[in-house]
């Protein structure tokens, strides 16, 4: 999209600027197909603003979680296993960031506060292999995740 008026943009120029609006549209595909977002009824226009932004907002986490996963995997020309659940042994280099979302689905942190005693003790489950993984491709210290114990 443009914010040219039609005599300053020839149409050479004008189908060149389209043709990267797929990409906005592969962005709000990805959320309703992808993420299965339901439709939203909201009713006053900073409702709508803000729900836009939200979601843009998630969209370009996930893209930037993406970009970064594949970009390290590229660099030492490897890739992850573990992220297809029909084949666990299936190496891929180009992980969704649904997929990588995914490996991250069975985490638990369990609170429990102890009346008796007064203390809150806070329980995770071990993060696997693959999430280690991705983590450190990410660039992020596992105390991201292990620091929620404290």
């Amino acid at each position: 999209m443009t914010e040219l008026a039609a005599d300053k943009l020839s149409l050479h120029d004008a189908v060149l600027s389209y043709r990267n609006e797929y990409r906005v549209e592969c962005i709000f595909g990805r959320l309703k197909s992808r993420l299965n977002i339901a439709p939203l009824f909201v009713r006053k226009d900073d409702q709508i603003q803000g729900m836009t932004y939200l979601l843009t907002l998630c969209v370009r986490v996930m893209t930037l979680i993406e970009f970064v996963v594949r970009r390290s995997l590229k660099e030492e020309k490897t890739g992850l296993s573990g992220m297809h659940p029909e084949n666990r042994k299936k190496i891929t280099d180009k992980p969704s960031a649904e997929r990588i979302l995914k490996a991250f689905s069975r985490i638990n942190l369990t609170i429990i506060f102890d009346q008796a005693r007064n203390v809150v003790v806070r329980s995770l489950k071990p993060l696997s292999n693959l999430q280690i993984e991705i983590i450190q491709r990410l660039e992020l210290d596992t105390f991201v995740y292990y620091g929620l114990e404290n």
